[in-house]
């Protein structure tokens, strides 16, 4: 067919870039000749068709300053960006997504029915739980019956969910 071609095919066979791969001269006319993926996986396995080393940046610098800030150094005040609650990271929403998945959990046990859950859900969008021991306590207000073993399942779910991924 063409080099574009063949070039392309061993990018995509090789798992590299078009400007990668390279075609030795010798076989130029039979490369440019080859019609399917099967046929350049003959010249690459040939050696006809090969790919560039990847190139690796030194990054000796970037280690040696990650090292001194892990010991607690350049954190002074002059290197701050931002304030101090911009810099603490995103506590609402780690907040937010545990309480979302204790109440997901409550309705896979189907303790609570869907009017209660889509109540809930909307108060903890709209901050209204500190945490997720505050939430049980207004379901357990609201009426909706969680035992110390419904509790204790819920907790294991949590676990092995957060053990998989």
């Amino acid at each position: 067919m063409s080099i574009k071609f063949a070039k392309r095919a061993a990018g995509q066979i090789l798992g590299r870039g078009t400007t990668a791969i390279r075609i030795k001269k010798e076989s130029f006319t039979d490369v440019s000749n080859a019609l399917t993926k099967e046929d350049i996986r003959k010249f690459i396995a040939s050696g006809a068709i090969y790919a560039l080393n990847e190139k690796h940046n030194l990054s000796m610098r970037s280690k040696k300053l990650k090292k001194l800030r892990s010991e607690g150094r350049r954190r002074g005040v002059g290197r701050r960006r931002g304030t101090r609650k911009a810099r603490a990271g995103r506590k609402w929403e780690k907040k937010v997504r545990s309480q979302r998945v204790l109440l997901n959990e409550v309705r896979k046990l189907g303790v609570i029915d869907s009017k209660n859950y889509n109540m809930f859900y909307m108060h903890v969008k709209g901050n209204a739980y500190a945490t997720k021991a505050t939430l049980l306590s207004h379901m357990k207000e609201a009426g909706i019956k969680l035992g110390d073993e419904d509790i204790k399942k819920i907790n294991e779910a949590i676990a092995l969910r957060y053990r998989r991924s």
